[in-house]
């Protein structure tokens, strides 16, 4: 890091945190008692702290990994403080402890960046802090930084877990990404695609060999034909190379740290005999694939300043001039995954006060063809979020959407905390946006951010059957 970058990038990680302590103080002032999810968390938390590791709520569906960080950091601060009482391990003291990860995840962000885009360092220095300050303001993760919920610890872990892999620090990065699963269990999709780069690597690099021998075009991976027999192509070199003994050996010399998790991960489910721990009835697995549509539609929302513009559009309509065959076909599979894989949780449909419960309401339940009807919305959506891989080689993007596809699909609720870490991964590897851009994207994320906070803090309702205020949140 250059010395004036250093300087620009303390004093926004200052900036940042003091802005956030005014919002973290509003917000519990308005909300000391815990609220939705921190009814089961915070109790929990309290238990730790007073040593009680035997007792658990069977109503929590995660591991403790929230509740032994807040332990391992409040115990200390109180015992060199002094504090008794009350204030140990107080509401407020736990949710404190999701402001210090959002620091982290800012610092890790603008790593992240430094690493992923060091092909760029001359005169981005403005660009990339931005990007960070944009990114660690994402406002699904922002708002849950005043609440005690396991986003901003399983985010932090996981950024954490990807940028020692980057790094080549593989035993260091299994290690943090055993952390993350204890934030929460699907992260081991994550831990995964830190693995699959590897794997990923290891393929182009045998792909370039291959075509080299063969005096083939020498074209990156990348660009294999968007055809049956490209993709036949790639098929048969993934078969080979996964079933090569000398290849197989060669990705396990790096990257059996990761497989030593997933091995420990597999002997906790059977143990468990499944992946949630406590209750198992509200998070069932099923096909709902119209998830990724609803990820890539999000994506589209969120990253509208950086990604779009009049080219982009113009160049999608080329291509459906240019392959109406395979949209057409791409669309009729869109028909039917929305047609006979569409899910919808009970919590969605009864729970006033999520978002997503409106979206719902008044978007999908206006008439039963409006989800048919967004299919073209969808398809669009997916080529923006795609087109953006073109840079990428095509075995990284193969091992990306597979995770996406497991870390959305199985998931029957709505949920848009569920769609941080990809898009957080799929936003730091698009090309440094220019800085009209960035600010562009920073504004929208503090417009929403502003929006969520003052509508949690203001805009309160009480149910007919409870005296307690309910708030509007993500």
């Amino acid at each position: 890091m250059e010395k004036f970058e250093g300087y620009i990038f303390t004093a926004l990680c200052s900036t940042n945190f003091l802005i956030s302590c005014l919002l973290f103080s509003r917000v519990t002032r308005e909300q000391r008692e815990p609220y939705m999810d921190e009814i089961f968390h915070v109790p929990q938390a309290h238990k730790y702290c007073h040593g009680k590791f035997n007792e658990w709520d069977p109503m929590i569906t995660t591991l403790p990994g929230l509740y032994l960080v807040s332990v391992g950091v409040i115990k200390p601060v109180v015992w060199l403080a002094g504090l008794t009482g009350q204030v140990v391990c107080s509401t407020a003291m736990l949710r404190f402890i999701n402001l210090l990860f959002n620091c982290g995840n800012l610092y890790l962000l603008y790593l992240l960046i430094c690493k992923l885009h060091q092909r760029e360092k001359t005169r981005t220095t403005s660009r990339r802090v931005l990007s960070a300050l944009s990114l660690s303001s994402f406002p699904v993760l922002y708002f849950f930084n005043f609440l005690y919920y396991t986003d901003a610890g399983s985010t932090f872990f996981i950024l954490f877990t990807y940028l020692m892999t980057l790094y080549g620090c593989h035993k260091a990065s299994a290690l943090l990404g055993v952390c993350s699963i204890l934030f929460r269990q699907t992260n081991i999709i994550w831990v995964a695609f830190c693995a699959g780069t590897l794997v990923a690597a290891k393929m182009d690099e045998a792909w370039r060999v291959e075509h080299t021998k063969k005096r083939d075009e020498k074209s990156p991976p990348s660009q294999v034909p968007l055809s049956f027999s490209g993709a036949k192509k790639v098929v048969l070199f993934m078969l080979e190379f996964l079933t090569s003994p000398s290849h197989v050996k060669a990705v396990l010399l790096v990257a059996w740290p990761y497989a030593a998790v997933a091995v420990g991960f597999l002997v906790f489910v059977l143990l468990n005999d499944g992946i949630v721990v406590g209750d198992r009835t509200s998070h069932e697995a099923c096909l709902n694939f119209p998830q990724v549509f609803y990820f890539f539609s999000f994506s589209l929302f969120f990253s509208l300043p950086v990604s779009l513009c009049y080219h982009r559009v113009l160049r999608f309509l080329q291509a459906l001039k240019k392959q109406p065959i395979f949209f057409l076909l791409i669309t009729g599979l869109c028909f039917l995954l929305v047609w006979k894989f569409t899910f919808v949780h009970k919590y969605l449909l009864a729970d006033n006060r999520h978002f997503p419960f409106y979206v719902w309401k008044r978007l999908f339940q206006k008439h039963e063809l409006v989800r048919f009807l967004l299919v073209p919305a969808y398809v669009f959506a997916g080529w923006n979020f795609l087109d953006f891989f073109k840079s990428r080689s095509l075995f990284w993007s193969l091992a990306f959407l597979a995770c996406l596809l497991a870390a959305t699909v199985p998931q029957k609720l709505l949920e848009f905390r569920y769609f941080i870490v990809p898009y957080l991964i799929y936003r730091l590897h698009m090309p440094l946006p220019s800085l009209p851009r960035l600010i562009l994207e920073f504004l929208l994320y503090t417009l929403v951010n502003a929006a969520t906070i003052y509508i949690f803090i203001t805009k309160t309702f009480h149910w007919p059957d409870s005296t307690a205020a309910q708030r509007f949140m993500w």
